[in-house]
């Protein structure tokens, strides 16, 4: 039976943290690192905050986070900078049942636990449920791969791994449709329909047979029979309100006020941007981008904004613009700050976690089938 951590009473409050500066916090962040030393993992999503990605251990995208997570043998605790869907990745990963025969179980925080994902609340298990249920009336479910975004909730990800389906990031969208689509005619694709869409538009599947399923219609996710019938990949009306932002006009307004500029665009992004831009990728394919870049080039990122600041910070032979010019920060994926990170850090040197996350057994079994078939994808 896999253990279930129950918080303890902290020895600290979060409240006197707040008042403290960032060179204080920061101070007693690098303290707590030595005391525990290589038995503590943080791991920084690229989206954070400066102030925090500099106390992180490994930083990446979701994709590159999942391996640090499932490779990792040597740590206890994995302090986890992001969100709550990445911290139950890294807990169902690293908690794989193989490894917990003989190694303790790696305790898993996240330093704030209003720190989510809009998108991924798009998509709840019991809408995806009875959506596979209402498909089911119509055509036969076992010609239907559930594709997840790992911008999901476990149980999500435990619902494809029991119904045959996968895991995908924006990094390997592409592979995952093609292994789908070795084993069945149809995919069922959520919570976002923005990289659902522009991944299988790449590989020549159509807008007529990609059908989008609304969870609040009353039927056939508002539907015809006919639409069903004919489609190849079925998208979910989600979508990340950061990336939904970028419009075509902003990508017209960079080219005609910077002539040569390039531009460059996370599939999340609506496909009429999408399709305008000269690179889309992933947020590991945009960092690796840049870094390649010629020096004195000009470019246009459509992207979250911590990170296009940090690109344009760490890259100054570059001239690098945000997309928009309207600023829309995910105000849940950047939320933990350095308050939270010294509380939950300092609460874990004393012996009294908080903030711990702790998939349930069944749950991580399947969502475990789900992200290996993710990790196993080439």
């Amino acid at each position: 039976m896999m253990a279930t951590i129950t918080d303890s009473t902290p020895a600290f409050e979060l409240q006197p943290y707040k008042s403290l500066s960032n060179e204080e916090l920061s101070s007693r962040i690098d303290k707590v690192r030595q005391q525990m030393g290589s038995e503590l993992m943080i791991l920084g999503h690229h989206y954070q905050q400066d102030e925090v990605i500099a106390h992180c251990d490994l930083r990446g995208d979701s994709f590159q986070l999942s391996r640090m997570a499932a490779d990792n043998v040597d740590c206890k605790v994995i302090v986890f900078c992001g969100v709550h869907f990445m911290a139950e990745t890294a807990d169902i990963l690293a908690n794989r049942p193989e490894r917990l025969e003989t190694q303790d179980r790696v305790t898993v925080v996240l330093p704030d636990m209003a720190a989510g994902c809009s998108m991924a609340d798009m998509a709840a298990i019991d809408q995806v449920e009875n959506a596979w249920e209402e498909l089911g009336e119509l055509i036969d479910c076992e010609d239907i791969t559930p594709v997840t975004y790992i911008n999901s909730a476990a149980s999500l990800k435990s619902f494809v791994g029991r119904h045959g389906g996968i895991v995908c990031t924006s990094s390997n969208a592409a592979a995952v449709l093609e292994w789908s689509f070795e084993r069945t005619s149809r995919v069922l694709f959520f919570p976002d329909q923005h990289l659902g869409r522009n991944t299988s538009l790449a590989m020549g599947i159509s807008n007529e047979q990609m059908p989008v399923w609304d969870p609040f219609a009353l039927e056939m996710g508002g539907n015809s029979n006919e639409a069903i019938e004919n489609s190849k990949v079925i998208l979910w009306k989600g979508h990340c309100s950061v990336h939904q932002m970028f419009q075509a006009e902003h990508v017209e307004t960079f080219r005609r006020e910077h002539p040569g500029i390039q531009i460059m665009v996370h599939p999340e992004c609506p496909q009429e941007v999408n399709d305008l831009a000269d690179i889309s990728g992933s947020t590991g394919k945009i960092i690796e981008v840049i870094e390649q870049a010629e020096a004195g080039s000009t470019w246009a990122i459509g992207t979250e904004l911590h990170l296009v600041n940090r690109l344009k910070k760490e890259h100054p032979e570059l001239e690098i613009h945000f997309l928009s010019p309207v600023v829309c920060m995910c105000a849940t994926m950047y939320r933990v700050d350095l308050a939270h990170l010294c509380w939950t850090l300092e609460n874990l040197a004393h012996g009294t976690p908080v903030n711990t996350i702790s998939v349930d057994q069944e749950t991580q079994r399947w969502s475990l089938v789900a992200l290996q078939r993710m990790l196993d994808v080439k």
